[in-house]
C-alpha cells in the first residue's frame, strides 16, 4: 500500500462543530443505508455523527494516513457499543479494494477535494456501489473563495454545482444537488479578502456554528439550495 499523508490541521477543530454535525446528519440521512462505506473517514467525527440518524446495518470506515487511521481504530469501539451497528476500519484508498466489494452507499465528506484526480475518483466509486445503491460528495463550494487555508489542508480545487455535477460517474442518475451554509459563505469570504488565515480560530469555530450554522438551516430553506459555502451532490446506480 502506498504511504499517503494527511497535510490538513483542521479535524479537531472541527471536532467541536456539533450543530454542523447535526445538520449533515439530517441532510445525508435520507441517502444513507445498508452498508456504508466513508471514504476518508479521518478521526471518525463525521462517522459518530452520521451513524446516529441513519439507518444502517454496517459502516466501513476507510482511511489512508496511517496515523489518522491508528486513531480512527481506537474510537470505533466506543461507536460500536453506542449504536449497536457493526463499524469496521479499513487502512487504504479506494483503488486498493476488491473488485467484488460493493456498498450500498459510499460517502465522500469533505475529501474529494484532497483528490487530484476526482473524476477518476468517482468512476472507481460507482464501481462499487450495489444496485440502488447512492454516492455522496460533500464538498466546499465556490472556486473563488479558495483561500490559504484550502491550501494548507491540501485542497487541490473547490467546487460548485455545475464543476460537481460534471463529475457525474457513468451508469449513474444524479437524484440531489444542492448547497449548503449560506450564511456561512459570509465566513468564507471574509476569510479569503480579509482575514486571510491558514486555519481559523477555535472562537472562528464556535462563532461558524453556534451561530452561523443555525441562520442557515431557515435561509437554505429559504433558498432551496441555491446558495452555500458547500455544495451537495448524491447520485445513485438505478437498481
Amino acid at each position: 500500500m502506498a504511504e499517503l499523508e494527511y497535510v490538513g490541521g483542521e479535524l479537531e477543530l472541527f471536532a467541536a462543530a456539533r450543530n454542523w454535525k447535526r445538520r449533515l446528519a439530517r441532510e445525508l440521512a435520507p441517502h444513507l443505508g445498508g452498508h456504508v462505506l466513508e471514504v476518508g473517514a479521518g478521526l471518525g467525527g463525521t462517522t459518530a455523527s452520521l451513524l446516529a440518524g441513519a439507518r444502517v446495518t454496517a459502516w466501513t470506515a476507510l482511511e489512508p494516513d496511517a496515523e489518522l487511521f491508528a486513531r480512527l481504530a481506537r474510537a470505533l469501539p466506543e461507536l460500536v457499543r453506542t449504536h449497536g451497528v457493526p463499524v469496521h476500519a479499513r487502512r487504504g484508498t479506494l483503488g486498493e479494494l476488491g473488485a467484488e466489494e460493493h456498498f450500498d452507499a459510499l460517502l465522500y465528506v469533505d475529501v474529494l477535494e484532497h483528490i487530484e484526480d476526482d473524476r477518476g475518483e468517482l468512476a472507481r466509486a460507482a464501481a462499487h456501489l450495489a444496485a440502488g445503491g447512492r454516492l455522496v460528495v460533500l464538498a466546499p463550494a465556490h472556486q473563488a473563495l479558495y483561500s490559504e487555508f484550502d491550501a494548507r489542508i491540501g485542497h487541490f480545487r473547490r467546487y460548485d454545482r455545475r464543476s460537481l455535477a460534471a463529475l457525474a460517474p457513468g451508469g449513474t442518475e444524479l437524484v440531489r444537488l444542492a448547497y449548503l451554509d449560506s450564511v456561512g459563505w459570509l465566513a468564507s469570504l471574509a476569510n479569503r479578502l480579509l482575514l486571510r488565515r491558514a486555519l481559523p480560530t477555535p472562537a472562528q469555530i464556535r462563532l461558524w456554528d453556534g451561530v452561523l450554522v443555525p441562520l442557515s438551516g431557515v435561509l437554505d430553506r429559504l433558498l432551496c439550495g441555491r446558495f452555500g459555502k458547500s455544495v451537495l451532490a448524491v447520485w445513485r446506480r438505478p437498481a
